[in-house]
């Protein structure tokens, strides 16, 4: 047993050989002994700390690499710390083992200090130590790219670095420089170049490489292809990757054209062969200009020279031609992927899921996702996200429910986008309670509610009339430390409009303005459109006027809602000067605004300006819709001018105006009026012709109805009223079918 009573009186040179004697002493026992190798290490240490005087710090050093290689990092930290306790200042080997144990503790915060503490001791780093640290960070920043910034360790780290001696070498500085550029440093990795130059490091091709992909990423290609020249300058022959660098700065900064002739230049020289990489990056450059034919040639261009392609090739046109709504030949490429051996991932079945989705096609998504699954392709968070979305966008909850429950049985944590779409679901469909509960949820998750998800539950109480709860949340967001958007203004404000409480909405428009948040368009249309049903038109056209002196951008909505607003209170004439003005202000009139004036116009019965607009729409490339043609027609039945209205019932079916359930109501309920109408005219009348000639077209226009279709029975009972009617109509009226 040491003892400081036994050594206390030796000389500091004896001492020393004593602890060194009875340290060996203590590691030979580690081999004669058959008990925990750390157990015996952790004994030794501390019979060295009450050793007096103290060993060496060598001494404490090797217990500590000891524990090191017996890979307990945890215990080492402690001891480390209990040694700066009793004041035995650490040496460049205790320290770099401090490192080390950090770095595989995933600890990397905790290792850069390490290195200001050598330079505070006068100690100089080995090579060991800057591999270690940079180890430590390479490993950090892959595990936590986003959680701690490790900009200015990794920038403190390389300066260490320049001003050690020997200096080490250029590939410990690459290593920084590329996890720099990989967590998209890009400005902070360019002015250490020229630093390594003053240091008189010479670059190899990788410096370069990074240097250039840097220049690529800000939108530099002068200064890339600089860097590019100076491969020839130093004597360093461009390799694949250079190539590859720069054919993806080309892409990035949409210059396909150039990004082409590397390409072909590469082909035709021969010198450095294009490989998967530079096909695959080509091809995510024809299919970012929306190219997706030649990308798919140059697929096959591949296969010509020998070049096998891999699963990001065929993602990257799968998933363009799925943005593109090309899903059928989008299919046909996973099919032949799968076909080559080549199994498609997450990330193939999300853009085919998203895709189709999109298109509606939820049933063929969810078939998609069974086949993924039995393929044991695990999908992601953003997998489901997109079919929840979709079923919720289609109203079907419940099933967007059962697909949430499915990705917690597989562990997987729905996120902040899953949630809100979900919640939106409800919203859609009234069901604010359980909206409410999804929210409250994501509360409990701790930090899952953003702005977003707030302006969903609040536009879903405004939807509901329950604007109370929807200021609830509002006042809300606030403790939350969420600052409310123009979205989420827009959507309380349109409930207060809708409310009736038309002066909380004009108050929580100019607190919006006061917060630095700017309305934009919908925001005014919303404002605009309560002013105008709540019977303040004045102050409606006064705010119109103050959005054309501040020069904002004031579309053909936020016109409309005006026009609407002064053709619902009868002020035909302002409505028309309005309507008329638009063109001297370079809008164009589109289809909801000619029905709204033409609306207007023929509920105040001016039936021959009403038509002359409809002509004018026709003119102006501006066709008429279902809405339209129903408006008139109405307007013509109500002024018993019945004539007038077949004869745009013919003119409406003769253009092939498409007809939406509504409208096909319209049209058989102002057929049967007709017919009321005219019970006394017989079949040589051309009234009646003319409406059974409709009729027929009508007919054959819509043959896909089938008799459950509740529009083709109303259909049969118009028919059925005039066959009533005329008789002596025979079967060769197709329309007595």
């Amino acid at each position: 047993m040491l003892s400081s009573s036994s050594s206390s009186c030796l000389p500091p040179t004896l001492h020393n050989v004593m602890a060194l004697f009875h340290l060996h002493n203590f590691m030979a026992l580690f081999h004669s002994q058959p008990s925990n190798p750390c157990t015996k290490s952790v004994k030794v240490f501390h019979e060295l700390l009450h050793m007096r005087p103290l060993p060496p710090v060598a001494c404490f050093s090797q217990l500590l690499s000891q524990l090191a290689r017996l890979e307990h990092y945890d215990l080492v930290i402690p001891l480390f710390k209990k040694m700066g306790l009793i004041g035995i200042p650490p040496d460049a080997s205790a320290l770099d083992i401090l490192a080390n144990c950090y770095c595989h503790l995933n600890r990397a915060e905790l290792s850069f200090p390490v290195l200001a503490l050598f330079f505070k001791l006068g100690l100089q780093p080995h090579l060991t130590t800057f591999s270690t640290l940079i180890h430590a960070f390479l490993l950090q920043t892959t595990i936590h790219p986003l959680k701690v910034d490790f900009l200015d360790s990794a920038l403190n780290m390389f300066h260490q670095m320049l001003y050690s001696r020997p200096l080490p070498s250029v590939v410990l500085f690459n290593q920084i420089l590329t996890r720099l550029v990989k967590l998209k440093h890009y400005s902070a990795v360019i002015p250490l170049f020229p630093q390594m130059r003053l240091r008189r490091i010479v670059p190899n091709v990788y410096t370069l490489n990074i240097l250039m992909n840097c220049y690529c990423h800000l939108n530099a290609m002068g200064f890339g292809l600089s860097i590019f020249a100076q491969f020839f300058k130093w004597g360093l022959e461009p390799i694949i990757i250079t190539f590859n660098t720069l054919i993806h700065g080309f892409v990035l900064n949409n210059q396909g054209a150039e990004a082409t002739r590397v390409f072909t230049k590469m082909l035709e020289e021969g010198d450095c062969e294009p490989n998967v990489v530079t096909f695959s990056t080509l091809i995510k450059g024809f299919c970012k200009m929306g190219d997706c034919r030649a990308a798919i040639q140059l697929l096959r261009k591949m296969e010509e020279i020998g070049c096998k392609p891999n699963i990001v090739s065929y993602s990257i046109i799968i998933d363009s031609l799925c943005k593109e709504a090309s899903i059928d030949e989008a299919l046909k490429l996973l099919s032949e992927m799968s076909s080559r051996g080549i199994t498609p991932n997450v990330v193939t079945y999300t853009s085919l899921i998203d895709g189709l989705c999109k298109l509606g096609h939820w049933e063929e998504a969810t078939r998609l996702l069974d086949q993924m699954l039995s393929k044991s392709v695990s999908p992601n968070v953003l997998t489901f996200s997109v079919l929840v979305d979709t079923l919720c966008k289609a109203g079907m909850v419940v099933k967007a429910k059962n697909v949430v429950e499915m990705m917690m049985q597989r562990h997987i944590e729905p996120d902040t986008v899953t949630y809100s779409s979900l919640m939106d679901g409800y919203c859609k469909r009234g069901e604010m309670d359980h909206a409410r509960q999804v929210f409250d949820h994501m509360i409990s998750k701790g930090s899952m509610v953003n702005v977003h998800s707030c302006s969903i539950l609040i536009n879903g109480y405004c939807k509901v009339k329950e604007v109370d709860k929807a200021n609830e949340i509002f006042k809300e967001m606030r403790h939350m430390e969420l600052v409310p958007d123009t979205i989420t203004y827009t959507a309380l404000i349109d409930g207060f409009c809708k409310a009736g409480r038309i002066q909380e909405a004009e108050k929580l428009f100019s607190e919006m303005q006061g917060c630095g948040q700017l309305p934009n368009v919908q925001t005014y249309a919303v404002l605009l459109d309560g002013l105008c049903k709540n019977q303040q038109l004045s102050t409606a056209i006064e705010l119109l006027k103050e959005m054309e002196a501040d020069k904002l951008e004031v579309n053909i909505v936020v016109y409309t809602v005006v026009i609407d607003g002064l053709c619902k209170a009868g002020k035909m004439e302002s409505a028309r000067d309005l309507f008329c003005g638009l063109s001297l202000k370079g809008i164009q009139h589109d289809v909801i605004t000619y029905n709204i004036m033409i609306q207007g116009l023929c509920h105040h019965g001016f039936l021959v300006e009403a038509e002359k607009l409809l002509r004018e729409m026709g003119r102006k490339r501006c066709f008429p819709d279902g809405f339209t043609y129903n408006t008139i027609i109405r307007g013509l039945l109500n002024n018993n001018l019945t004539s007038w209205a077949v004869e745009i019932i013919h003119e409406m079916i003769h253009d092939k105006v498409d007809l939406n359930s509504i409208n096909l109501r319209y049209m058989f309920d102002c057929t049967k009026q007709v017919a009321e109408q005219h019970r006394s005219i017989q079949k040589k009348d051309v009234i009646s012709w003319y409406m059974f000639d409709c009729a027929k077209q009508v007919a054959e226009q819509h043959r896909s109805i089938q008799k459950k279709d509740v529009f083709s029975w109303y259909l049969f009972d118009c028919a059925k009223q005039v066959a009533e009617q005329h008789r002596s109509i025979q079967k060769k009226v197709v329309i007595s079918w």
